[in-house]
């Protein structure tokens, strides 16, 4: 499963959703991690754009999957409020693999800057990625899943030098996780359209998106309100290991919907 969490803002139906589903592997995007604090909420704050956010979101999603291995990677440091009150807290993404599933590669790293300890920054901010390959002892093969959240631009989702970049460093994450024979995946909330240069750079290596490729027709829901329809996508590298696919749009758990893949 493949998931941007938006900062857990929907946890009452995530968090059980994510529970009962207990995916393999799930790659998520947009968590929140505040050790300095035990509040369940926070408040986000960028000019107009206000958003409360799940104070311990990393910590509640571990606790929804006790059976799982969970992996925070951070990319800044910034500050969330109790009122008045800065509070301290970390943003990025996570990995939870299930413990049957032995981990026997990982890489982390940026596709946009690095990691900005001193606040989130200025836009667009970085990016973090995380790769894992795991052993499957029940069918006797080796697999690699990449994920990353692509850079936010305030001017839109169109192509951008720096997107281009970030998609080829996404596929050298890839790469340096994965080994020949390896059916291999890469995904997440990539912040581009269809049409974009970052899935023709992943196309031409070889990927498949099955997003676009199925006739999905957006990967967000009611909860989101603005125009555009596409975020979040999900490749591939060999199309005929896909048992199926599907973009989950009940329930809500997020303003994006889950990806559920079977291999």
């Amino acid at each position: 499963m493949c998931l941007n969490g938006w900062g857990g803002k929907l946890s009452d139906a995530l968090l059980p959703y994510v529970s009962r589903e207990a995916p393999d592997v799930l790659c998520l995007q947009e968590v929140v991690h505040s050790p300095a604090t035990d509040k369940d909420w926070l408040t986000y704050r960028d000019g107009d754009h206000i958003l409360p956010q799940r104070a311990n979101f990393f910590r509640e999603v571990c606790h929804a999957l006790p059976d799982h291995v969970a992996i925070f990677c951070p990319a800044a440091q910034g500050v969330l409020w109790d009122d008045d009150a800065e509070i301290a807290s970390q943003w990025g993404l996570a990995t939870f693999v299930h413990k049957s599933l032995p981990i026997i590669g990982q890489v982390q790293g940026f596709v946009h800057k690095t990691y900005s300890p001193d606040g989130y920054g200025d836009h667009p901010r970085s990016r973090s990625a995380h790769a894992v390959r795991v052993f499957d002892h029940g069918v006797g093969r080796t697999f690699s899943i990449t994920h990353m959240h692509g850079l936010r631009d305030l001017n839109g989702k169109m192509d951008t030098p720096e997107r281009a970049a970030q998609a080829h460093r996404l596929l050298e994450l890839s790469h340096a996780v994965s080994e020949p024979g390896d059916l291999r995946v890469i995904c997440g909330d990539f912040n581009v359209e269809p049409e974009s240069e970052t899935l023709r750079i992943l196309k031409g290596a070889g990927f498949v998106d099955l997003v676009t490729s199925r006739g999905f027709e957006s990967t967000r829901n009611t909860q989101y309100k603005k125009p555009g329809r596409f975020a979040d996508y999900l490749l591939v590298n060999d199309e005929k290991a896909v048992r199926s696919f599907d973009v989950i749009h009940d329930p809500e758990v997020s303003d994006h919907c889950p990806l559920l893949l079977e291999l």
